[in-house]
């Protein structure tokens, strides 16, 4: 009874945090500068007082440059993948404490632990479209944003990323040659937005947080530029489903050998032919569509897609990863997923499934009630994407969605 109410009476901050963070910012500041050529706007008027951090997220490093705009630690709501890898997740938590959450489910604990948090004093962020976007535009933010931003009761700083998506694509590996710049755009009080319904809150946040980067602006450059797009796109104009592969600055459809090349204006050229999209927000969305249209009906007894991949594990929560199959053929089809190798065969059917999430640059995150599965591959060109979108195509159907049918899992 006494080791338990000594947890309970357990600080949430640290004084270890803010050191952290100060050191930190010794060393990542200039880094960034150099990698990523990026002017961090600070906030000048913060003053001595939590706020919640709502941003739009481009980069692997967003969260530095988060950190770097404000005075003090900041409190990060993170994947839960993040808290089970063992020692380095260990390691993690105690150096910064992040809050962690269950990624594409509602997470009851989350909320408690961030009410604690603001309780305590603390500076909260959180990207509330939980996904690094691989179009350049800002993905799908679920409204329970706004019920959680009324709950903490703090002042809600928007913070814009802007250039991220040109200097470094959530589907490349290479870091770009360009620029990009951070600031706050606007800071709501508590007694302006709890005048609001959630409906209204929600829709500001979802406008002040909207951002394309599919325009002209900058030049980005870089050899490798096209590499590893076959990451978020898998749809041809020509051939419906397919897959493609890239090299340099081109990236080709497997089936009909069409090629597109990327420009270090982020703008797309066919090589060897005509290409309806400009840039890869119009492409992206032309795939969305041509899925949301798709009758998934005809892949009930032949697979959609099979790949490869390196291997199966169950997620336990903020503890580790358990393997349970390798070298596996995981496979999609119109109702369920297949995974199976010579010793291993399973079948998950899509009505037994709560979510699907694609994590970093192609993990994908399988939720079956209460237990998180992972598929993980070694093959860098896997498109975790393809399996996230078909999942919720077919989720939208068996519930009759037709309003918000478009979303597709991002």
């Amino acid at each position: 009874m006494q080791n338990k109410k000594k947890r309970k009476n357990k600080k949430w901050l640290r004084l270890r945090h803010r050191i952290v963070r100060n050191l930190a910012w010794l060393i990542i500041y200039p880094y960034s500068k150099i990698k990523y050529g990026i002017k961090i706007h600070k906030f000048k008027n913060q003053e001595k007082r939590p706020y919640l951090i709502l941003y739009n997220h481009q980069t692997a490093f967003d969260q530095f440059f988060v950190g770097m705009a404000f005075n003090g630690p900041i409190y990060y709501i993170a994947s839960e993948d993040l808290f089970s890898n063992g020692f380095i997740s260990k390691l993690i938590k105690y150096l910064v404490a992040p809050i962690p959450i269950k990624k594409s489910m509602t997470d009851v604990k989350a909320v408690i632990d961030s009410k604690r948090v603001a309780k305590e004093g603390g500076t909260i962020a959180v990207a509330p479209e939980g996904n690094r976007t691989f179009s350049g535009e800002t993905g799908y933010i679920k409204p329970a944003i706004a019920q959680l931003a009324k709950a903490l009761n703090l002042p809600i700083a928007f913070y814009i990323l802007d250039g991220g998506y040109g200097v470094h694509p959530r589907w490349s590996d290479v870091v770009r040659k360009g620029k990009m710049e951070c600031y706050v755009s606007r800071v709501i009080e508590p007694d302006e937005y709890n005048a609001l319904s959630n409906e209204e809150l929600y829709q500001i946040i979802c406008q002040e947080l909207q951002h394309n980067e599919c325009q002209l602006d900058n030049c980005y450059t870089h050899k490798k530029s096209a590499e590893y797009l076959e990451r978020a796109m898998y749809y041809c104009p020509d051939c419906g489903f397919s897959e493609w592969e890239s090299k340099g600055e081109v990236i080709s459809c497997k089936k009909c050998g069409k090629q597109v090349k990327y420009l270090s204006t982020k703008e797309l050229i066919g090589v060897n032919c005509s290409f309806p999209y400009r840039f890869i927000s119009e492409w992206y969305n032309a795939q969305c569509d041509f899925v949301i249209n798709s009758d998934l009906s005809h892949y009930f007894n032949t697979p959609i897609y099979s790949d490869l991949v390196t291997s199966y594990s169950q997620v336990i929560p903020y503890k580790k990863k358990i393997k349970l199959a390798k070298n596996i053929i995981f496979s999609v089809y119109g109702d369920r997923y297949t995974i199976s190798n010579e010793n291993y065969n399973l079948t998950i059917p899509f009505d037994k499934i709560t979510a699907v999430s694609v994590l970093g640059r192609n993990k994908l995150n399988i939720y079956v009630g209460s237990e998180i599965y992972q598929i993980k591959t070694k093959n860098k060109r896997f498109n975790a994407v393809k399996y996230m979108n078909l999942y919720y195509h077919a989720v939208n159907i068996a519930k009759g969605i037709s309003e918000n049918g478009k979303l597709l899992g991002i």
